[in-house]
């Protein structure tokens, strides 16, 4: 065994700040996965919300392991050391339940090299009776779990705080892989089991009453994305329906924290960090979001927010903004014409954005980010013209700003393809082709790069187009998978295992045709998403969510 790989996991252990004790072999020992390093695994709210719920029940374990970085990936292959976790250095499949935290699909590529760096085999139909039980959760378990169905015992579809408390007596009482006790896990609510034959689909379990379960940095580490910080989600899910949005439909319905909540969570923050990030898809919705910042400056700390939706920003948002030392903010437009953003039910329009700029500018936020999509469905050139003509307007807002206080900020434009997904209103739609994604960022980057102030920076439109791929494919990616992972370009995998590839991204989907995600079923009305679809093709715009709507489903 590597000494190096065991010194790397205590060193990183032992920089941790948590107020759990440590793991502790239990009665049934938990390996809770995540398919990335451990610099973004420490981000996930998730991951860390689930990890402290099982080390909380009695006569459970739970112990993390990550993505190796590329270094000890090395190292575990030259020395044949196996996966091991971080807190006790024990290897993946010694444990009972070996559960994998699933956030985005581009992360699939690294399953193929955890288990076969955890000693476990590839798929669960080659695995022996005495091998860990696996199980799949996170939000791609309740997007669409099909391209990797095969490799996992269960699926867990919806929200963990929903499903756990249900599942773990039955783990408790066997974790045994055996056809029976499948069969009986099947039965629970929000558990999938892919080998056998599917009655009805699963249904998504969520959480109605979000007080009840914290979610917030219980463990804190220099060594993340957000390590300056203290992470506290306020509420989950979002109310606007923007139409391309998964997060907006799957985590329906929208759901918040009381104050006195978020607040509680939020004391246990600032003995970590002062700086604290609110998470929320829609943090600008939160109705008593200035009495909630207020109350953070009250006791010392500062806020951090990702991004601000356009139509709630005040001035009192921007003045806590600069007190807590933001740099920089981020805006969310999506599209550049009118007629994209009512397409999309945005419900923005250009005078609301530049009132936004405005905003910020009077409030002396040096530097602007701006997030914008292409390759929506029908997009043309006249789109393009107008996204740069609002560019340009933004740009003179923010140069202006910047000669009166005697500093030119920048504003920064990052571009991304649209990818269209599963359960949302354009899952029927084909997606933008790699030329056209190439030639729309050819010409974006062209007219943007003469604009003094203003950078631009693109997704790559292949990694986009594999993104789509794995959103939308079926059961047959898990065998690609392993092939893709070692960075060979997608058309030449798909071509040969006879998949084709344009099918799936892009042509456009009839209504009735059977989708490879709808072995379950998230709760949003299958017809109502495609009217939305209908609506998007001729830009009615569609009202938020209101409380005892039952529009969509969800809530009936």
């Amino acid at each position: 065994m590597s000494r190096k790989i065991l010194e790397n996991l205590r060193r990183r252990h032992a920089a941790e700040t948590t107020d759990l004790q440590p793991a502790t072999a239990g009665k049934l020992t938990v390996a809770l996965v995540y398919p990335n390093t451990y610099h973004q695994a420490m981000s996930n709210l998730g991951f860390l919300s689930v990890h402290r719920w099982f080390n909380l029940q009695d006569g459970v374990g739970c112990e993390r392991f990550v993505l190796p970085d590329p270094e000890d990936i090395v190292e575990h292959q030259r020395s044949g050391t196996p996966l091991l976790s971080i807190e006790t250095q024990r290897p993946l499949a010694e444990f009972d339940l070996v559960a994998f935290s699933l956030s985005f699909e581009n992360d699939y590529l690294h399953l193929p090299l955890l288990f076969e760096l955890g000693r476990i085999p590839y798929k669960a139909a080659d695995r022996s009776s005495s091998a860990p039980l696996t199980l799949a959760g996170g939000v791609c378990a309740f997007l669409n779990p099909e391209p990797f169905a095969e490799l996992f015992d269960l699926v867990a579809v919806g929200e963990a705080e929903a499903i756990l408390p249900e599942l773990l007596p039955q783990l408790l009482a066997s974790a045994d892989r055996c056809s029976e006790n499948l069969h009986h896990l099947s039965t629970l609510p929000g558990i999938y089991v892919p080998s056998l034959p599917l009655v009805a689909p699963v249904q998504r379990q969520w959480l109605a009453d979000l007080d009840s379960a914290d979610c917030r940095s219980f463990i804190s580490t220099a060594d993340t994305e957000f390590g300056d910080m203290a992470l506290t989600e306020v509420s989950r899910g979002c109310a606007h329906g923007c139409r391309f949005c998964a997060a907006g439909f799957i985590y329906r319905p929208p759901r918040e924290r009381s104050i006195d909540a978020v607040l509680r969570q939020v004391d246990a923050g600032l003995c970590q960090h002062t700086r604290q990030g609110l998470v929320s898809a829609a943090i600008g919705d939160y109705p008593q979001r200035e009495a909630l910042q207020q109350a953070i400056l009250h006791r010392g700390g500062s806020v951090s927010v990702a991004s601000l939706r356009i139509d709630t920003l005040t001035a009192a948002d921007v003045a806590v903004l600069k007190q807590s030392g933001h740099k920089t903010v981020a805006l969310a437009p999506e599209a550049g014409s009118q007629r994209l953003r009512d397409a999309i039910n945005k419900q923005i329009d250009t005078e609301q954005i530049l009132h936004a700029v405005n905003l910020l500018a009077a409030g002396e936020i040096p530097n602007l980010k701006l997030y914008v999509l292409i390759g929506l469905p029908g997009e043309t050139d006249a789109d393009h013209d107008e996204l740069l003509l609002l560019i340009n307007q933004v740009r003179s807002i923010w140069l202006e700003a910047g000669r009166a206080r005697g500093r030119l900020g920048q504003i920064h434009l990052s571009v991304n393809p649209f990818v269209p997904k599963p359960f949302t209103p354009l899952q029927w739609a084909p997606m933008a082709t790699e030329v056209r994604l190439k030639a729309v960022s050819k010409r974006l980057r062209s007219a943007i790069g003469r604009l003094p102030n203003v950078t631009i920076s693109f997704e790559s439109p292949r990694a986009a187009l594999l993104q789509g791929l794995l959103s939308r494919g079926d059961r047959r990616l898990a065998d690609l998978l392993p092939e893709l992972a070692t960075g060979e370009r997608y058309p030449l995998v798909f071509r040969r295992h006879d998949i084709d590839a344009e099918a799936i991204l892009h042509r456009p989907y009839a209504q009735h045709e059977p989708l490879p995600w709808e072995s379950i079923d998230i709760g949003v009305e299958r017809d109502w998403l495609w009217q939305e679809y209908q609506n998007y093709c001729v830009g009615t715009l569609t009202p938020p969510c209101v409380a005892g709507c039952t529009r969509c489903g969800t809530c009936v």
